[in-house]
């Protein structure tokens, strides 16, 4: 994306709108009834200041309601105070992931002992017992309705505001009907806390199923799950809690990469809560944990994992616009644990070459599952630019198919599964697409199978580059 195409449409301004009838090229197919929800930024400018960052910005949902072939779309700012203290002082109010307010010393110091959390939860969107949350790495989470977008309330995965940061990708147990999140806790003695939830519990009551101590903790996006086990991979992007708790830089800045240390693997069972071990491999860093399970006597993790932690730097807003700037490339790894062995050796594997970020896959068949073969994602056709191609990869052979249109630049892959489906990828695959060329945004549905285009709804205006979102069938 050049510079002028990021600037004008990825870190411009989404509008809030309702569309009751989106035009539709292309057929949909006719199972395809339901809606996708999508979170991401909705502006990255407040009066005269900007944030620094594509995690920062004001969060806005998204809602693509698709029935009898028809598509309506509507988009609104995520109601909370961030928003509305940003709209009263025309100026950045709370601290974000790489973005502080501007704030005189004593300012800075008040803030130490009256903390100010941002409740611009604009990561990622799950729900539990037909409660929608919209969810950020602060504890606090957004519940809004589906049809309006409106915000409800305000709840979280842990008691206190203070000192917390969790995960945006909790892992969901269909079969069990529980789910987890992995909390941060900073203090004078560090812990990774898991907590665990019932799917049908509308009080959103979570419990902590174990406990880990870290002097340093890392910085931490998600976790992986198995059919028996809970594994945190810790990354040598570490931070000492004290800078945290003082918060006199924004939050990421605290954080230092120490490759020395390497990347250690912590594996907790589920049943019980106990350790079963660590193991530790060549450094390495990771956004998104993709699967988890067991195969004999080993416990084999698939992620989407970087040679280092330069990809968080990559996106800062001044680099973006820059358009010498080249993405660091993530690649599909998978990881053997020897759970049940004395062996403390990881056998490392990469399962395909090719660039992918924000990785998806059918979660619902497939979570934990050794028969699981396809990850979606979004990637780069040349290797440099911004994510302007979408890609699957077949986890068993490492072959690939990919969608690329010339200046268009698609969000996450969300697949939508045929009702009643055999194969795999039998479905399609949904994604907010930026159209640089038009100034406009369209969601774009592919065959999951060929990646061959179905059809496209298109807005008339463009859409910011969000994170997550999830399609729920009526």
């Amino acid at each position: 994306m050049t510079v002028a195409g990021y600037a004008t449409l990825g870190l411009g301004e989404s509008p809030e709108t309702v569309i009751d009838d989106v035009p539709v090229r292309g057929s949909l197919p006719d199972w395809l009834t339901g809606t996708l929800l999508r979170n991401g930024p909705g502006t990255f400018t407040v009066g005269e200041q900007r944030y620094r960052h594509w995690f920062d910005g004001l969060a806005m949902l998204h809602r693509f309601s698709i029935h009898d072939g028809r598509v309506s779309y509507g988009s609104r700012f995520l109601e909370g105070r961030a928003r509305s203290d940003s709209q009263r002082t025309g100026r950045i109010a709370y601290s974000e992931f790489a973005t502080d307010p501007c704030r005189s010393l004593f300012a800075r110091t008040a803030a130490v002992f009256h903390p100010e959390v941002t409740d611009s939860a604009k990561v990622n969107i799950t729900r539990i017992a037909d409660r929608y949350l919209a969810l950020a790495e602060t504890p606090i989470q957004v519940e809004f309705d589906p049809r309006t977008l409106a915000s409800v309330g305000v709840t979280g995965w842990d008691t206190s505001t203070f000192g917390r940061m969790t995960t945006v990708h909790p892992q969901l147990d269909r079969g069990r009907g529980e789910g987890y999140n992995l909390v941060t806790r900073y203090g004078a003695v560090s812990r990774y806390a898991l907590r665990r939830f019932a799917l049908d519990d509308p009080s959103l009551q979570t419990t902590t199923v174990a406990t880990r101590a870290a002097r340093e903790p890392a910085y931490l996006h998600s976790f992986g799950m198995s059919s028996r086990y809970l594994v945190i991979a810790e990354f040598p992007f570490t931070v000492n809690p004290l800078s945290l708790l003082l918060w006199l830089r924004p939050y990421i800045e605290n954080f230092r990469w120490r490759p020395k240390r390497g990347t250690r693997f912590h594996v907790i069972d589920r049943s019980t809560g106990r350790p079963v071990g660590s193991w530790e491999t060549d450094s390495f860093f990771a956004f998104h944990h993709v699967n988890a399970h067991e195969a004999g006597d080993d416990l084999v993790v698939d992620l989407v994992g970087y040679d280092d932690a330069s990809i968080i730097d990559a996106f800062y807003v001044n680099r973006l616009e820059d358009p010498k700037s080249v993405l660091p490339t993530g690649t599909l790894r998978r990881y053997r644990l020897p759970v049940k062995g004395r062996s403390r050796s990881v056998v490392t594997e990469t399962l395909s070459d090719t660039c992918i970020e924000l990785p998806s896959y059918d979660d619902e068949r497939m979570a934990m599952s050794s028969e699981h073969r396809f990850v979606y994602g979004v990637g780069l056709h040349d290797r440099e630019g911004f994510y302007d191609q979408i890609v699957k990869i077949d986890i068993r052979d490492g072959s690939t198919r990919t969608w690329h249109e010339p200046g268009c630049y698609p969000g996450e892959a969300v697949f939508a599964g045929r009702p009643g489906r055999v194969a795999e990828d039998d479905g399609v695959l949904l994604a907010v697409v930026l159209d640089e060329r038009a100034g406009t945004s369209f969601l774009l549905v592919l065959d999951a199978q060929s990646l061959a285009e179905i059809a496209r709804a298109e807005l008339p205006h463009p859409v910011l580059f969000g994170y997550h979102g999830r399609f729920y069938e009526d």
